[in-house]
């Protein structure tokens, strides 16, 4: 020992440098989530037969658990419209913007950004062979410079969304999602996407940032005015019988 000391520390430092440097390895290498399934949309009805088509569909909800950052999460429908997320700075809610192919965002980032209201467009590699081009790089990025004010509490592009990125783990090319909603397409359609916006966003979000108007109230019927009485069907005659003439004296 005394002889082989010096030679036995650098071998144990050696040693405990590649132990920590794998357990770094595995910690950035393991995934930060899991899915049970690929989520498929079912049919969800108009609200009534004459209303506007309801765009998108209802996932059933998975609670909105915060749980700290580095937390391992297992989701039952991927991808997730609700369920736990992290609460942290930079962390969840992410900044909202266009992430590229190679920048890596998870679920418990930005689905806080839902949680308050928030719109999320994912997008897989490679999907319909565009969205990973530089072509669908910058058709996002036009997106994101014309996003709307949120349609309920009027809240400007960048405040809490959209948040474009990429998303492998889902059986369509592309989702836009809010809150509990999906709209999945096949294709990148710029008009569904912020009709859905329009239509769905800030109505489901368990943390409104704004006070919810009601809905508006029917129509008021009109006052029933009082019965007026049929006329007659032959009005009374006005004029006056011509006088006898007098008898002749």
């Amino acid at each position: 020992m005394e002889r082989y000391r010096t030679r036995l520390m650098w071998v144990g430092a050696v040693v405990v440098i590649a132990v920590l440097g794998g357990l770094a390895y595995l910690n950035a290498t393991s995934p930060a989530y899991a899915c049970a399934i690929e989520w498929s949309p079912s049919p969800t009805p108009s609200a009534a037969p004459s209303a506007s088509p309801r765009l998108g569909f209802l996932q059933p909800d998975m609670g909105r658990t915060h749980v700290d950052p580095g937390s391992f999460v297992k989701y039952i429908y991927c991808p997730p419209a609700s369920g736990k997320h992290y609460n942290a700075q930079d962390q969840g809610p992410i900044k909202p913007g266009v992430y590229g192919p190679d920048d890596k965002t998870i679920p418990q980032g930005w689905l806080h950004n839902m949680e308050h209201g928030g719109l999320v467009l994912l997008y897989r590699c490679p999907g319909d062979g565009v969205a990973c081009t530089d072509a669908g790089q910058t058709a996002f990025k036009q997106l994101y410079a014309a996003w709307p004010a949120s349609p309920v509490c009027g809240r400007p592009a960048g405040a809490i969304g959209p948040v474009i990125t990429r998303f492998d783990d889902m059986a369509y090319p592309y989702a836009a999602m809010v809150w509990d909603e999906v709209l999945p397409l096949q294709t990148f359609d710029k008009d569904q996407i912020l009709a859905f916006f329009a239509q769905q966003a800030e109505r489901t979000n368990p943390e409104p940032q704004c006070t919810v108007p009601s809905p508006s109230p029917g129509p008021t019927a009109a006052p029933t005015a009082a019965p007026t009485a049929a006329p007659s069907a032959t009005p009374a005659s006005t004029e006056t019988a011509p006088a006898v003439s007098p008898a002749s004296s």
